[in-house]
């Protein structure tokens, strides 16, 4: 078959692909940013969900298509990234069509578990939004809901095994909050399967002319989302899962205040959508790929490697914090906690004038306050750990030679400058380009 893939550059889409090519398809990948490819089968054209949400611009991109795969999704909204475009205006302008084209015979809808009647939060219920209006097109389609895809390369997964590896692991609330994760192989080898006409229609599967049907994407086992994170401490070699229950008030005090902060993986929404059970018969999937999924145990195939990249998930912002403490303390300590006169004395002996003195003093307090600050907010760091690294370097070197005291002191207020060195190339070596 000829399949247009959108979200091929995703977590689930990149897996896709590679399967869609080892069965043989031809595949168009529609995607921001094409790239280029010398497999004859393989194709990119640039579409970009934000923007492309008329019909007739999808309409030119279908000639000679057979089925057309949605794999776009996004968790979190960002800038012009936002659920309305790309989960509910882009997918209808897509869906339709599909509906209007001459070629196209297949549709299938990656969604998610709990876009359903239920759904509260605004993720699902404008996966819901999508999911609606392509059931009720004549359209021989179907919509994939998985529960939790577990990868080793995917975001969520990464946050689990960083979640699951730290010493002490947080109930928020006391819901059952049950989950049913899915490894994004078993997701992928679902979805081929679909493409081999595996799930039979038949009427009330789906819209009125039984052309849709909705099919769950689950794992063999249900549990609740503490005993997923122990499930997978365990399968990377390490101790007994601690758990700390948080009553309902405190869990929802949380979820707030961690809506507030840059990154995290906690808000009102999540936590809604956590108190909410996840869950699905797992037979349409292992009827689909042949067998039952594997089970959250078989999740990890490398233990050791992944126990160490999961606790780096948690160790590395501590060891920012800490870095981030000291400049900030640092800075304090200039402005006035310790005695300025003195200041001005220590700068008097390494050469500074005492007109300018005020002026390096208080340069030099701004200066790592602002350290302190960029480390916490700033979204890329790689320039200011080499920032870091000269200027720590510059004092060391000038103390070293201008007040050799501090060289030798016992409390080794200098010597404290390299594993403080180390520190931070390390974080340089590790940062993410």
């Amino acid at each position: 078959m000829r399949i247009l893939l959108t979200g091929a550059s995703g977590f689930i889409g990149q897996h896709l692909l590679q399967a869609l090519l080892a069965e043989g398809h031809h595949v168009v990948c529609a995607v921001r940013k094409p790239g280029s490819s010398s497999d004859p089968r393989l194709s990119y054209i640039h579409a970009d969900f934000a923007n492309d949400t008329d019909k007739s611009t999808w309409l030119a991109r279908l000639n000679h298509i057979d089925a057309v795969i949605n794999a776009v999704g996004i968790f979190k909204e960002k800038g012009r990234q936002d659920f309305a475009r790309l989960h509910v205006e882009a997918p209808r302008a897509l869906f339709a069509a599909c509906a209007e084209s001459h070629d196209v015979q297949k549709v299938i809808q990656v969604s998610a578990l709990g876009a359903d009647r239920d759904a509260q939060t605004p993720y699902h219920l404008s996966k819901r939004a999508a999911d609606d209006y392509l059931a009720a097109l004549p359209l021989r389609s179907y919509i994939v809901q998985p529960s939790l895809v577990y990868g080793r390369d995917g975001a969520s997964a990464r946050a689990f095994r960083t979640l699951a590896s730290m010493p002490l692991t947080v109930r928020f609330g006391t819901a059952p909050q049950l989950v049913q994760p899915i490894h994004v192989d078993d997701v992928v080898a679902a979805i081929v399967g679909l493409l081999r006409h595996r799930l039979p229609m038949h009427p009330g599967s789906g819209n009125l002319n039984g052309t849709c049907l909705r099919v769950p994407l689950v794992g063999p086992q249900a549990m609740p989302f503490t005993d997923y994170l122990g499930k997978l401490r365990a399968a990377m070699g390490l101790g007994r899962q601690r758990v700390l229950p948080l009553p309902g008030p405190l869990a929802r005090l949380a979820a707030g205040i961690g809506g507030l902060l840059p990154g995290s993986l906690l808000n009102r929404d999540t936590l809604r959508m956590l108190e909410r059970d996840n869950t699905a018969d797992v037979g349409p999937t292992a009827q689909l790929i042949g067998h039952l999924p594997r089970p959250v145990d078989h999740f990890i195939q490398d233990p050791l490697s992944e126990r160490a990249s999961a606790k780096l998930g948690w160790l590395l912002p501590v060891l920012r914090g800490s870095i981030a403490l000291v400049w900030l303390l640092t800075a304090l300590v200039s402005f006035g906690l310790y005695p300025v006169e003195d200041s001005y004395e220590l700068l008097g002996r390494t050469g500074i004038p005492a007109e300018l003195q005020p002026l390096m003093l208080y340069g030099a307090a701004t200066l790592d306050l602002l350290f302190g600050l960029a480390i916490l907010f700033l979204a890329r760091r790689r320039w200011l750990w080499l920032a870091q690294l000269g200027l720590i370097g510059f004092y060391t070197l000038v103390i070293a030679f201008k007040l050799p005291e501090f060289l030798l002191h016992p409390y080794g207020p200098l010597t404290k400058n390299l594993p403080m060195l180390a520190a931070i190339w390390l974080l340089y070596q590790l940062e993410e380009k």
